[in-house]
């Protein structure tokens, strides 16, 4: 299918200040300060991510939808959601 990533997105560590992604490569950091979405998430709902696009990752159980660039760069991008 085109379009299709080859490498999926994978959670590596869960600790009670975030999670880290391994997108090829990279991992990432996402802080429950700067990701509040999924501070009260099970593992299986931060583990059930899916990487339909380079640059787009989304939870279905949590209908959390992110770029990767806003998780590399949150300061660039205001939280939007107000917990």
């Amino acid at each position: 299918m085109h379009g299709t990533t080859t490498s999926a997105a994978e959670v590596t560590n869960i600790s009670r200040h975030g999670f880290w992604m391994l997108l090829g490569d990279e991992e990432l950091l996402l802080s429950y300060e700067q990701f509040p979405w999924f501070k009260h998430a099970t593992i299986e709902q931060i583990t059930n991510v899916e990487q339909p696009t380079p640059n787009h990752l989304y939870w279905p159980s949590l209908d959390v939808d992110l770029s990767v660039d806003s998780i590399r760069r949150p300061q660039d991008f205001p939280l939007m959601s107000r917990t």
